[in-house]
């Protein structure tokens, strides 16, 4: 059972200052194990408990949080983003960095983040956009940069997820790229399930 995030979780201001550096370089070496890259301007970073723990916590220290209720409103966000059992749940960033490229590609790349198509063997997965993020991050004729996915897989892909071949692909008018998932990326996003 996927373990939600609570207010014992997350560490005091002047506690995280202390391992802070330590937590953020080990969510980084996490991320590059789950960062899948999708063409040139599309990437995906598979989420965790881990990963919001860190986020709730990079939160608090930004804002200066030292209410439990302050905290536990972020908690209430981002314990969404927690994959459930079967379930993969994903950050969608649209990498551009100049003006130029998002006045471009922001309007040509409206509806990307319905298109991502996650295969395990042949069996297709659609990604779903988190409803929680929809209404603000979806608009018919501009994308955003980030968006939040998710793929909830049938009990028999998620049980031989790690022995089966997975691919990512996004199928969208404007851009079309696909990924091949590495054994380490299926083992790390399988033991957020506790699949052995």
């Amino acid at each position: 059972m996927i373990q939600r995030l609570t207010l014992n979780d997350i560490l005091d201001l002047r506690a995280y200052e202390k391992v802070r550096a330590e937590m953020r370089q080990e969510v980084i070496d996490l991320k590059r194990v789950r960062r899948v890259a999708l063409g040139t301007m599309i990437s995906i970073v598979f989420e965790n408990r881990a990963t919001m723990r860190f986020q709730v916590q990079e939160m608090a220290r930004a804002e200066r949080m030292m209410r439990d209720e302050d905290i536990q409103a972020e908690l209430d966000v981002y314990n969404e983003l927690i994959p459930k059992e079967h379930e993969l749940v994903a950050t969608l960033f649209v990498e551009l960095t100049s003006k130029a490229e998002l006045e471009e590609w922001l309007p040509k790349l409206a509806g990307v983040e319905r298109s991502l198509q996650l295969m395990v063997d042949e069996e297709v997965i659609p990604g779903t956009i988190d409803p929680a993020h929809a209404e603000q991050l979806s608009r018919p004729d501009v994308t955003a940069s980030v968006h939040y996915l998710r793929f909830l897989l049938p009990e028999q892909a998620a049980s031989s997820f790690v022995d089966r071949q997975v691919r990512l692909f996004v199928r969208h008018p404007a851009y079309e790229a696909k990924a091949i998932f590495e054994d380490g990326l299926k083992r790390s996003l399988a033991a957020d399930w506790q699949i052995s």
